[in-house]
């Protein structure tokens, strides 16, 4: 459990719960309580009484249902008090296994895919609270705090000096539930380009594998894993796309702000949530090439081996063309008949090798020049 309270550029992180349920907690600022979702499930009445205080309102039993829910997909809901985000994390976990959910997407293929985290990321966010339930591992939490953290002691650094800008200390510190939610959302957006380098690269390997000709590739049902997990990568990401998308037009569905202040702050949300619906458009497009380019490995794999099977019948006719004629001097002289041209002679023998030899050379050297026994350039 990690407790911060924010206030301009200043963050102070809390170590309870109980101060932040008194009157007059938070005045200027709001807060962002980060719990794991055994810590939500065992702090929830003080969670609930903390949002009651500075809200005026709880949350619902659904919703803390899909907070809870170590399974469901991403998605965006929302009453008249607060909004909720569920968003499906892809990065590369080392965390235990809980028991019942399902953070691995596959145990064959790719040892990437056999150590990807999907599981959810639960955001319900107020006007002066934001509220966040993680995986047990908290590692999205941890991560994004230490930022925030680093992010306040630079701006105390530098508070000496008058900002030209007050939009510059925004850009460091999140200014409001809803624009940290975001980042923190961002955040898990880009933790995929890691585990987008590692999965291209071995996805690249498997394909070159299928398309050398002289590989024996054996290992289909791994194969098969990687594209159902592919798949499903896909859609996770639908999904993730389609919640942020839901976002975005509840936002826009809002009246706008009649003070230039709250209505500069509203385009600045606006403008980070395209930014991160941006994100995750790039995410899908490249989950969408890969599984792409595994369909396509497959296909000219077996393209490659029907080419390849192809020549061998190629070779094996013109080989066969040779030796017809061959076979048939050697079954017409083979016959049993008494009166043979050659078959008294004392060079016969010679004569009948030399024909031979002489009509396969000139069927060789025609097929050759045909290119008949010719190898294909790969």
């Amino acid at each position: 459990m990690r407790l911060f309270e924010i206030t301009g550029s200043q963050v102070d992180e809390h170590d309870a719960l109980a101060p932040l349920a008194m009157p007059g907690a938070c005045r200027n600022g709001y807060l962002w309580l980060s719990l794991t979702r055994e810590e939500f499930r065992t702090a929830l009445s003080d969670v609930q009484g903390i949002l009651q205080s500075l809200c005026g309102t709880q949350l619902v039993d659904l919703h803390v249902s899909d907070l809870l829910n170590d399974q469901l997909p991403s998605h965006y809901d929302y009453t008249s008090q607060y909004d909720v985000v569920v968003f499906r994390r892809l990065a590369a976990g080392h965390g235990p296994v809980p028991a019942d959910g399902e953070p691995r997407l596959a145990r064959g293929g790719p040892p990437v895919l056999r150590r990807v985290d999907t599981r959810p990321v639960g955001f319900a966010v107020f006007d002066r609270v934001l509220l966040s339930v993680h995986p047990d591992d908290g590692a999205v939490r941890d991560s994004y705090a230490a930022k925030l953290l680093a992010a306040a002691r630079s701006d105390r650094t530098e508070g000496a000096v008058p900002a030209l800008d007050a939009r510059a200390v925004s850009a460091r510190v999140p200014t409001g539930p809803a624009d940290l939610m975001l980042r923190v959302v961002n955040q898990i957006v880009d933790a995929y380009l890691d585990l987008r380098r590692e999965l291209t690269r071995q996805l690249d390997h498997w394909q070159a594998e299928l398309i050398d000709p002289k590989s024996r590739f054996t290992n289909w049902s791994a194969l098969m894993e990687a594209r159902q997990s592919l798949h499903r990568l896909d859609e996770i990401c639908e999904d993730q796309r389609a919640a942020i998308q839901d976002w975005i037009d509840a936002m826009e569905t809002l009246p706008p702000p009649s003070a230039p202040p709250e209505l500069r702050e509203r385009e600045l949300l606006m403008v980070r949530s395209r930014d991160v619906l941006e994100h995750i458009e790039r995410v899908v497009h490249h989950v969408r090439r890969l599984e792409q380019n595994a369909e396509t490995a497959v296909q000219m794999h077996f393209s490659v081996q029907s080419h390849r099977a192809n020549d061998i019948m190629r070779v094996l006719t013109a080989l066969t063309a040779i030796f017809l004629p061959l076979n048939l001097i050697a079954g017409i002289f083979g016959m049993n008949f008494e009166f043979i041209p050659l078959v008294h002679k004392a060079d016969g023998f010679w004569i009948a090798m030399g024909a031979m030899g002489v009509i396969a050379v000139v069927l060789v050297v025609v097929f050759w020049r045909k290119r008949y026994l010719a190898r294909t350039g790969r």
